[in-house]
């Protein structure tokens, strides 16, 4: 319940203060004397964007307090964010004239976001032109939602995660399936590479070998002309050569030997030289013989090491770089792979969430199915209570696309009148009509909340019987929590618990609105003014009475 409201600076109003009574509470006033101004006054402890100058003339800031009470429920919500020994719930809002805000829970500073998820659990707000709501679709699906009771609110919770996270897997998977082409390109030359670079076998060592033996074949008989040659020349076939003439000499040294140890010694390596010599003219000899070899070898070695120049000029330029690639190749046809198992894992959980949405949804249809019908029946009998006698209501549903609410289209259908065939409330009501409608689902679709119930001139439009009519209903929405109403008409505030009225004074510069509460004896003069006599006036002053005496 909103105990106390308290307005400072705001627009017309210098500073009012509200202490607000259980039931019915009503606030009346001239047009154009302010009387929508605390309606904006609540509307900012709603954490409602500020209007833009909103601050009066003069003044620094505007400020808005609402004192609650705080249920034990929501001060489990808040915490640590309010005082421990907090008895009431004080809602604050601060609006400079520059146009910045500040919002306060308990003293404490807090966001516009906390001041509307806070205030929305103690306040709901019905404007001036609320009851046009009831035309669009998703309030009167939420409207039929509230009527299948409480475990509705378990069920769309649970279907909204569930196409939240196939909206989020469909997401997924369209971008997998968006790179799968990308994906099969990549991965049929990833494959083409590792297989060319497996087959070719590609090493170091083997390429050092062959582009020696390339040298070598190359070079064949410049090869062989050289060892020819050096051999001639240490053992030629005519003649003693290098060979025979250390053998010469080496005889020459075994006749004095053992004579002089010295020279032993030096005989010692002449024989070493000479054996040595020989030696060498015979593998020179053989070296030339076995430079003949198979004459396809070069055309061989030369395809071979094209093969392994190919691939280093493909993949880095060396063969170390080559066999870095195809390692790269192994890894990312891994990771390729993986994609494949991801894509098919986005797959079963697109499935998953689906089946489990469906699943859900048909369980809201049930509900709402087996809902619709009651809740038509008990609007109808509503709104003979509000001067509507004859009026059918209907309640249609449609399937629709697959959403978080489920797959359920609804109609509210109203026939005015008898004998009148019902149509979409949006075509057939006027706004009178519209606002009785209202009344008359909130009165048989609550949604068990104890929130205080503001309405600001919802009764626009109608007058007369309908007027008292919708005034009880009023009283009765009141007669378990408390409601607030802006209104113009008479029948509706004499039946207020608590009357307040606003007055502008047009002679002020700025013009001043003021706000006070009525006694029991100001109430009657401030039903004739609403019944448009001066207050001298003899029968409205009777007629006023009446009104507060059938109340």
């Amino acid at each position: 319940m909103l105990h106390e409201l308290r307005v400072e600076n705001l627009l017309l109003i210098e500073r009012a203060e509200l202490r607000l009574a259980p039931g019915l509470n009503v606030l009346t006033g001239e047009t154009g004397a302010g009387k929508t101004v605390l309606a904006h006054a609540l509307d900012l402890l709603l954490g409602g964007r500020p209007r833009g100058a909103i601050v009066r003339p003069g003044a620094a800031e505007a400020y808005v307090e609402g004192v609650f009470d705080l249920p034990d429920d929501l001060r489990e919500t808040l915490g640590e964010r309010i005082p421990a020994d907090a008895e009431d719930l004080v809602l604050a809002r601060r609006v400079s004239a520059e146009g910045r805000s500040r919002a306060l829970i308990c003293g404490r500073s807090a966001t516009a976001a906390d001041l509307r998820a806070t205030a929305g659990a103690l306040l709901s707000f019905y404007g001036q032109h609320e009851h046009r709501r009831l035309t669009v679709a998703s309030s009167q699906l939420a409207i039929l939602d509230a009527a299948c009771g409480p475990a509705q609110d378990a069920l769309l919770e649970a279907c909204a995660a569930a196409h939240f996270r196939a909206r989020a897997a469909r997401r997924e998977l369209d971008e997998l399936t968006g790179r799968a082409g990308a994906r099969d390109r990549e991965l049929d030359l990833l494959a083409y590479e590792l297989h060319e670079i497996e087959a070719a076998e590609p090493d170091e060592d083997e390429q050092r070998r062959l582009r020696a033996a390339r040298e070598r074949l190359r070079h064949l008989d410049a090869l062989r002309a050289a060892a020819l040659g050096a051999g001639e020349a240490l053992a030629p076939d005519d003649g003693l050569g290098a060979v025979g003439l250390l053998a010469a000499g080496g005889r020459e040294l075994d006749g004095a030997a053992g004579l002089d140890e010295e020279l032993d010694v030096v005989a010692e390596r002449w024989r070493a030289l000479a054996l040595e010599a020989a030696d060498i003219s015979a593998d020179l000899r053989r070296y030339a013989e076995g430079l003949d070899g198979d004459p396809g070898e070069l055309d061989r070695v030369e395809e071979r090491l094209t093969v392994l120049d190919r691939l280093e000029r493909k993949h880095g330029g060396s063969i170390a770089a080559v066999l870095a690639h195809a390692e790269h190749c192994r890894t990312r046809l891994a990771e390729l792979g993986d994609a494949e198992a991801s894509l098919e894992r986005a797959r079963g959980v697109l499935d998953v969430a689906l089946a489990e949405r469906d699943e859900l949804a048909a369980r809201l249809r049930a509900a709402r199915t087996a809902a619709a019908p009651a809740l038509a029946e008990a609007v109808e009998a509503e709104l003979a209570e509000l001067a509507m006698e004859g009026a059918s209501f209907a309640v249609e549903l449609a399937e629709r696309e697959p959403g978080p609410t489920g797959a359920d289209a609804v109609e509210l259908l109203l026939a005015p009148n008898s004998g009148v065939r019902a149509a979409p409330i949006r075509e057939s009501a006027s706004g009178g009509e519209l606002s009785r409608v209202m009344l008359a689902l909130l009165s048989v679709a609550s949604d068990g909340s104890r929130a205080t119930l503001v309405f600001d001139e919802i009764d626009a439009g109608i007058g007369g019987k309908t007027a008292r009519a919708v005034g009880a209903r009023l009283r009765g929405l009141a007669a378990g929590r408390q409601v607030l109403c802006i209104t113009h008409l008479p029948q509706i505030a004499s039946l207020a618990e608590r009357h307040f009225s606003i007055a502008k004074d047009p002679a002020r510069e700025p013009a001043l609105a003021t706000v006070a509460e009525l006694a029991p004896g100001e109430v009657v003069g401030e039903l004739v003014r609403m019944l448009g006599a001066d207050a001298g006036d003899v029968a409205a002053r009777r007629h006023a009475r009446e009104l507060l005496k059938a109340a």
